[in-house]
């Protein structure tokens, strides 16, 4: 029997990074997405219990989200008793409610012949220009709640080859890999620095958290999912990951790439023209 890689959420951000790379390497990959697939609907989840060497689980809108734990839990039980052989789960740095879905997921595959593993990441270089940010920086101004806070944002393709490493068996198992950008950057350094990269001036404020909830919703968010990222936010953008970690060096035996660097890629790509903007 020909087996799969399974990817939820395959038309994400990461999902479709991983998506690409494990089919430069010729092998099989089956995409669960809504409606096949859907967080929000348990009936859905029948559709991964199907045999796979690997599968990618993103949860959305995200694990800090009620529930999430036990969701991820339960379809990787399902995937562990159809026999899928390696499950990596996409997490988040400083998120207690993360981590909790973490240690579920490794519960849930205990007893089974399943390796599982972690990615945790810092906050998504792509978010300046496949989501969150794309439309504020093609227009020329972002609001956010982040003030004078530091990230070590982190680039989804290194992400997404680790992830792919720990699918195949490549890179070490049954453990957390935390993943971070080289380098600690304000949101308004961020900005600053697409600004450069575009030859346009391009401004940031501070908000408050309800200015930015306000926001979301006008963009077209529900109301509770918007106040939810928004009191993820007020969590996370804390001060607590303010620090980075040598996690690509480890998993994949180079440097992280540098927000500079992404900067230029998307600029190159088509990015914050203010004519087209990205999913």
């Amino acid at each position: 029997m020909t087996t799969t890689n399974l990817i939820i959420g395959g038309t994400g951000k990461s999902g479709r990074r991983i998506a690409a790379l494990l089919h430069g390497r010729g092998l099989p990959v089956t995409s669960l997405s809504r409606p096949a697939f859907d967080w929000s609907d348990p009936t859905t989840w029948t559709s991964v219990e199907v045999p796979a060497e690997s599968a990618y689980v993103t949860y959305a809108p995200d694990l800090a989200f009620p529930g999430a734990g036990e969701a991820v839990a339960d379809v990787a039980g399902r995937m562990a008793r159809a026999g899928v052989r390696r499950i990596v789960l996409l997490s988040g740095r400083g998120e207690a409610a993360a981590l909790a879905a973490e240690d579920m997921l490794a519960d849930a595959v205990e007893g089974h012949a399943v390796a599982w593993g972690v990615v945790r990441c810092a906050f998504f270089m792509q978010n300046f220009d496949e989501s969150l940010f794309a439309e504020p920086l093609a227009t020329g101004h972002v609001a956010f709640t982040a003030g004078d806070v530091r990230e070590p944002f982190v680039d989804l393709d290194d992400v997404a080859e680790v992830a792919v490493g720990m699918m195949l068996g490549e890179i070490a198992a049954n453990r957390v890999h935390e993943l971070t950008g080289p380098r600690l950057m304000t949101f308004a350094e961020a900005t600053a620095e697409v600004a450069r990269a575009t030859g346009r001036e391009i401004g940031y404020e501070h908000v408050t958290t309800a200015r930015f909830v306000d926001d979301l919703v006008g963009l077209g968010l529900p109301g509770e999912e918007a106040a939810g990222i928004g009191a993820l936010f007020e969590q996370i953008l804390d001060g607590r990951n303010a620090h980075p970690t040598d996690g690509v060096q480890e998993a994949l035996g180079r440097p992280a790439r540098d927000f500079t660097e992404y900067a230029a890629r998307a600029v190159a790509a088509g990015a914050w023209t203010g004519e087209q903007v990205a999913p």
